[in-house]
């Protein structure tokens, strides 16, 4: 078995963790558009791709696919999926199983505003959003949502752009604040198609955070939900969390798998407001959220490797152990072991 990994970046655990399944009788391939990748020091094979938007991405994918024997490739990065989600057929005719969802998944959920009208339209508890200003500002007049505001890019990962209005003043300058943020990072490529429309004005919850892995197979169909209290964040992502027990938070998981139909993962972001739990993003991919539930003994990478080949799994591979608090380390890496010192 031979799995490449796109967009791996600082992902060495997920390296780790498909090394483990697959032993030395594969290998764990990775790709990212720098060099400067930490995971790079784990994989059997490293690869440097063009920048994801440039026309020769998908073309590089394939030749290094098929020239490689690649079996499954899975991305790390919401903003690779779109595009690979459309040449699923193009993967498939040189023997290569991309495990994404498909494109209307994807845009659902890489586009927060339609998120937010994905999770209104089916039943969900989601926080008052607005893709306009001058009617976020309507809202405000008439007292439909009030201060503190979270205002976001519409399209986006982590927390680039990402601040807290406590006012007119404040929304106006961080309305602007947003906007430049997205012209100067990669979001300009998703926020093209309509850049006035691309920053969201979210109304703020007060409450817990938790996130919550929700696990399909790779055809879609419903295995377990995960979730997990967050105790602390950093640059947008999971930092400190503990898998806990609720019926609630499953039930909620389970809902949007058979709703949303994705393959794989869905990381998603809950608060829980008063009596009632409000979801606030989805990620179709690998989050950072999912190795704390790896260490409470959940084991993704083994269900998808054993699916790729046909095997039927066992479902306590995906069960996960119910107080298992967890925190990520920050180490160092050295990237040229080839050099002395």
């Amino acid at each position: 078995m031979k799995i490449l990994l796109t967009s791996v970046g600082r992902r060495s655990y997920l390296v780790q963790y498909f090394k483990e399944v697959i032993g030395s009788e594969g290998e764990v391939h990775v790709s990212n558009s720098t060099e400067l990748s930490p995971a790079f020091i784990y994989a059997d094979k490293h690869i440097k791709t063009p920048l994801i938007y440039e026309e020769n991405y998908i073309e590089f994918l394939l030749d290094y696919c098929s020239e490689n024997k690649i079996d499954a490739l899975i991305s790390l990065f919401d903003i690779d999926l779109p595009i690979l989600s459309k040449n699923i057929e193009k993967f498939n005719d040189i023997g290569t199983k991309l495990i994404v969802s498909d494109y209307e998944v994807i845009k659902i959920c890489n586009d927060k505003w339609l998120t937010y009208k994905f999770l209104v339209n089916n039943g969900f508890n989601a926080p008052k959003t607005y893709v306009n200003k001058d009617e976020a500002f309507t809202a405000i007049s008439n007292n439909e949502i009030q201060y503190p505001l979270v205002i976001k890019p519409r399209w986006g990962m982590g927390s680039i752009g990402v601040s807290i209005a406590h006012n007119s003043e404040d929304l106006a300058f961080y309305y602007k604040k947003t906007l430049q943020s997205i012209q100067e990072s990669y979001l300009k490529f998703e926020s093209r198609e309509n850049f006035n429309e691309s920053v969201l004005i979210q109304e703020k919850l007060k409450g817990q955070e938790y996130g919550l892995d929700v696990i399909n197979d790779l055809n879609t169909k419903y295995q377990n939900t995960i979730p997990k209290i967050k105790y602390a964040m950093r640059s947008g992502e999971t930092d400190c969390a503990e898998t806990v027990e609720s019926d609630l938070l499953k039930s909620i998981g389970e809902n949007l798998s058979k709703k949303l139909k994705h393959v794989g993962n869905l990381d998603v972001d809950v608060f829980i407001h008063g009596q009632e739990a409000y979801v606030l993003e989805m990620n179709a991919r690998f989050g950072g959220g999912y190795p704390f539930s790896h260490m409470a003994g959940v084991n993704l990478p083994m269900a998808i490797v054993q699916w790729l080949n046909n095997e039927n799994i066992n479902p306590e591979i995906l069960k996960e152990h119910v107080g298992v608090k967890s925190h990520k380390d920050i180490s160092l890496i050295r990237l040229d072991k080839s050099k002395e010192v």
